[in-house]
């Protein structure tokens, strides 16, 4: 392995700063990602880590060795820096470690238009080509490249809301938990205008998160903004991960809205505006949403997991939006990036029109119970989930491999695929009753600990 093996993973670069990921290090990805998009021009931007100054500055110095010109987004969420890249056409390098915690930074990086870059189209590339660079020192010569700084808040706030029709809303409290993110920046700017009362939790810009980790997906950091919804009896509430570009509600009974439910709910309001249109959705969703997308007489698609698979899938069918059980919510308007704040724009448009309470709203979507992904430390992934699908397969049961392994029974399914980073078996299961969604979720935890592969890993 080399030194830069380590944080470069399947969509992204993320590391501990400055173990794994230092100025050295971005300087040479820098210049290794102005050698590969080849453009005069490279977007940078950060979010609120404090290495993130320090790293972004390193990266942006290695690009202008390499002759490109740099543009200086300053602070920003990633969708923001999504729609930047989409509307100055230019590639960009977005500073962030997401929901990592404080030790974290990285990079998440597009090609002009917000095309993804993936370890399959492009970052394996960079990553040898910076890791010569770090050997030659090719990386190390005088910036040829020019520098400017762009402001975009505004603009990117009036293209959030141009999404729903902002006087058309009813008066609904909302409570926005941006857990000291980018979401602090850009929320309380994409609201304003639009008729709602906002409530912003942990608002300011703080990469230590002295208040909860930002990742919303886990139900124990979600305590701050259900406390917050039955504490002002607000219609919703919004919990945002750290760079931004992925929400999860809460409604007013502050129960967690799963990514499921919010995709159907969207993917209901798009098809409103966009009859007949595709919805794309991953394998891990619930049912209830290709259901929902044909129920409206949209064309339901199936896709992998992550976000470069949807992007190019949207691209290949025309895609109007894509929704994934993790909170990502991809538009066809939005250069086919994702947005949560988009997102969330859309459900209190559709919240406003129902007329009703959000888990009244919501009643109809919950028809299945699922297990959420569960993480199993194994000893080898891989063979664990070949050994889960000779099993399966040997009783004549269908055995899907779009992505890992999926099995669809009568009254239930479950998904199992290894995580792209770790020695860990990602499940998902879902049942037609809570009763029934434990049970099958333990019989599968069995038998993951008893095929070749799922046993525990070395020192466990």
């Amino acid at each position: 392995m080399t030194a830069l093996d380590a944080v470069f993973k399947a969509y992204d670069v993320r590391g501990t700063v400055p173990e794994q990921l230092d100025g050295r290090s971005c300087r040479a990805i820098g210049w290794a990602f102005a050698q590969f998009v080849g453009t005069s021009r490279i977007l940078v931007a950060r979010d609120m880590r404090e290495s993130g100054v320090e790293l972004s500055a390193a990266f942006a110095s290695g690009a202008r060795s390499a002759g490109a010109t740099v543009i200086d987004l300053g602070l920003a969420s990633t969708d923001m820096m999504y729609f930047a890249s989409g509307r100055l056409d230019a590639p960009g390098a977005m500073f962030t470690a997401s929901h990592n915690p404080a030790g974290y930074n990285g990079i998440k990086m597009c090609l002009a238009g917000a095309k993804p870059v993936g370890q399959d189209t492009g970052l394996a590339v960079i990553r040898d080509e910076a890791q010569e660079a770090l050997v030659s020192g090719a990386d190390q010569g005088p910036e040829t490249g020019g520098y400017e700084q762009h402001e975009l808040l505004d603009e990117y706030a009036v293209h959030v809301r141009s999404f729903i029709d902002p006087p058309a809303l009813r008066r609904l409290k909302v409570v926005a938990d941006t857990a000291n993110g980018m979401g602090g920046l850009v929320v309380p700017k994409a609201f304003e205008g639009v008729p709602v009362e906002l409530e912003i939790l942990f608002g300011d810009l703080d990469g230590t998160f002295p208040n909860h980790p930002a990742d919303p997906i886990q139900e124990e950091n979600l305590a701050d903004l259900k406390k917050a919804v039955l504490a002002s009896k607000a219609d919703i509430g919004l919990a945002f991960d750290g760079d931004a570009d992925r929400v999860f509600l809460v409604d007013e009974q502050a129960r967690p809205v799963s990514g499921s439910l919010t995709t159907a709910l969207v993917a209901r309001a798009m098809l409103e505006k966009h009859p007949g249109a595709t919805v794309l959705y991953n394998l891990i969703c619930s049912k209830i949403v290709p259901e929902t997308i044909e129920r409206y007489g949209g064309t339901a698609v199936r896709t992998r997991v992550g976000h470069s698979f949807i992007k190019q899938v949207m691209v290949d069918t025309g895609a109007v939006f894509g929704g994934e059980h993790s909170g990502h919510y991809y538009f066809m308007d939005n250069y086919r990036a994702d947005s949560g704040l988009i997102a969330a724009m859309v459900v209190l448009e559709e919240l406003s029109a129902a007329g009703v309470p959000l888990s009244e709203l919501l009643a109809p979507y919950r028809k299945y119970a699922d297990s959420g992904e569960i993480n199993t430390e194994v000893a080898d992934p891989a063979t664990a989930v070949e050994s889960l699908a000779k099993h399966f397969g040997a009783q004549g049961l269908v055995c899907d491999r779009t992505d890992g392994l999926s099995v669809d029974f009568d009254d239930w399914w479950f998904n199992v695929r290894p995580s792209n980073t770790e020695p860990l078996l990602r499940l998902n299961v879902e049942a037609a009753s809570p009763a029934d969604c434990d049970r099958h979720t333990a019989e599968l935890l069995e038998l993951v600990a008893e095929v070749p592969g799922g046993g525990p890993s070395s020192g466990h």
